[in-house]
């Protein structure tokens, strides 16, 4: 059981403190508009607290000296970075999330050493992970790079098999794992290992290369 300060109480704020709180965490929600906690409804059983999130003060009552993490969820860039600031630097929280708008600033936040979140970036991996799903099965995504799930198809070239290592120096991407299309075996592949029709297999590949490579696994 952990002690969590969440600082903001709309969508994100609200929802995350419900999750925590029946995760059987010790959470306070503190914003500067008590109408928030609304958002909160009647069965949640953390702590509310109406204040300035980076106020010394407010952080205090909250039980900051004492929290093992600290969550910067409001709908302001330059409100959550102060209070990981102060989060950090004053009460020396060392695991401090914060919530970032302007996906612009994502570089300066990797230098900096902040943990985020950007929803922006989210949103867009996630939309993106939808449309590729129509080309084949998408599993999830990873930055610049899709996890796709497919069944071979060697019908358009000359030979019934093909290397593994072959395919990934053709199309530049990483078989992570295959299974016969029998059912019989599964395995984590080496250069060597020989793909047949039918195989099922999870690839790795980079988003700019999905198109090109889903010609060659489909026709």
């Amino acid at each position: 059981m952990s002690n969590i300060i969440i600082v903001g109480c709309g969508r994100v704020g609200s929802q995350l403190a419900i999750m925590l709180s029946n995760n059987g965490d010790n959470v306070c929600v503190i914003d500067k508009d008590a109408e928030a906690f609304s958002n909160l409804g009647r069965n949640f059983n953390g702590q509310t607290l109406q204040g300035i999130g980076f106020d010394e003060e407010t952080l205090m009552r909250a039980g900051i000296e004492d929290c093992d993490v600290l969550a910067a969820v409001t709908q302001s860039d330059n409100a959550n970075l102060m209070v990981t600031e102060v989060a950090k630097r004053l009460f020396n929280i060392q695991h401090v999330i914060t919530r970032l708008y302007n996906s612009d600033h994502e570089h300066a936040y990797l230098q900096l050493g902040i943990d985020y979140v950007c929803g922006t970036s989210l949103v867009a991996e996630e939309v993106f992970g939808k449309v590729v799903s129509g080309h084949s099965g998408h599993l999830d995504t990873f930055g610049e790079y899709e996890i796709l799930r497919f069944s071979l198809n060697l019908s358009h070239i000359k030979t019934p098999t093909i290397r593994v290592g072959d395919i990934e120096k053709e199309h530049n991407i990483r078989i992570v794992v295959f299974e016969r299309s029998d059912g019989s075996a599964s395995s984590i592949p080496n250069a060597d290992s020989i793909l047949y029709p039918g195989d099922t297999v999870v690839a790795c590949v980079h988003h700019e290369l999905i198109d090109s490579f889903m010609k060659f696994v489909q026709d």
